[in-house]
């Protein structure tokens, strides 16, 4: 399990590796939202999300005669490309498993990171069984996207830099917006929290009809997803939350907040214009919250994290052409 002294030291092996991001503001999105919108852009973070943290933090901490032979990971893409980078930069070797259905974009820049791309159909096969398969001899050390300690606490260094910039920016009181899939940020982020700033409080944030989240710290037990995959929000579909990560949600998170599609398309728009920032729709999915669905919000100011910016050409044109006229 995870713990502040995990995030602590992840922190620190992550400092002159990972970039600290902007908190961003605009007064058009205040007004939209009814109250101060604060935007940690995490798009902006090496390989384009969050991700690059966690894995950074989990391949650093292993033992070195076990790093250098090499990582496996499956991802929808934005830890697979965390994860590649990160392999990369320790000159060690990276087998990624992805869905076939992964934005091409995510499968192209993992394999330009020097990772081996591996292929499963998400309906049909699982993720957990093709990463055995492809580590049949058993010599690949396994970085899980989000149920890792040494992941979720690298995640955690995100909310180490929110207490800090929202400090700065006067802010004290707030709920702190994350698109949520497995839950690794989100918990990494809320046990931040609780340390530095109790008065910051995480909300999980996900798609209509994968939120699998919403329904469970409603239930105050993991619920699994209906449906597997079909959504625009690639990067925060999983099929329920994680082992290690729904018991700190659960004891730490407000309830989760659900968004449409449409809405994260919106946000997308909203984030290009306003902030001049590129998010995918998952990415967005925390700044479509805190803009149209300010009722379930408490306070003056809210923080939304923009978990990543990794879009296909076509869905971004898509959500510009839709909601550009703003």
């Amino acid at each position: 399990m995870s713990t502040i002294q995990m995030l602590k030291a992840a922190e620190k092996r992550l400092k002159g590796h990972a970039r600290r991001t902007p908190m961003l503001t605009s007064p058009f999105l205040d007004d939209i939202a009814g109250r101060r919108v604060l935007v940690k852009a995490e798009c902006l973070q090496h390989t384009g999300s969050f991700k690059y943290r966690g894995a950074w933090s989990a391949i650093s901490a292993l033992p070195k005669e076990v790093r250098r032979n090499g990582v496996i990971a499956y991802s929808s893409g934005n830890h697979a490309q965390g994860v590649a980078l990160a392999a990369s930069q320790h000159k060690i070797k990276a087998v990624i498993v992805m869905p076939s259905d992964a934005p091409k974009i995510k499968i192209d820049n993992t394999k330009a990171l020097g990772a081996k791309v591996v292929l499963y159909d998400r309906e049909t096969e699982s993720r957990e069984e093709a990463a055995e398969k492809a580590n049949a001899d058993g010599s690949l050390t396994l970085i899980k996207p989000f149920d890792d300690p040494e992941v979720i606490a690298g995640q955690g260094s995100t909310g180490i830099e929110i207490v800090f910039q929202a400090k700065d920016l006067k802010v004290r009181d707030a709920e702190v917006l994350v698109p949520t899939g497995g839950g690794g940020l989100a918990s990494g982020i809320a046990l931040a929290l609780k340390e530095y700033a109790q008065l910051l409080r995480v909300r999980t944030c996900e798609p209509q009809d994968f939120d699998d989240y919403a329904h469970s710290l409603r239930a105050g037990r993991p619920v699994v997803n209906k449906r597997l995959s079909g959504s625009l929000c690639d990067a925060i579909i999983t099929p329920t939350p994680g082992l290690l990560t729904f018991p700190i949600l659960n004891r730490l998170a407000g309830p989760g907040m659900v968004v449409t599609e449409d809405e994260c398309l919106h946000a997308m728009a909203l984030a290009f214009h306003r902030l001049r920032i590129v998010l995918e729709p998952g990415g967005a999915a925390g700044l479509a919250a805190a803009l149209f669905h300010g009722d379930q919000i408490d306070g003056d100011a809210v923080i939304a994290v923009a978990t990543g910016g990794n879009v296909d050409k076509e869905v971004f044109e898509m959500a510009l052409a839709k909601f550009g006229d703003i």
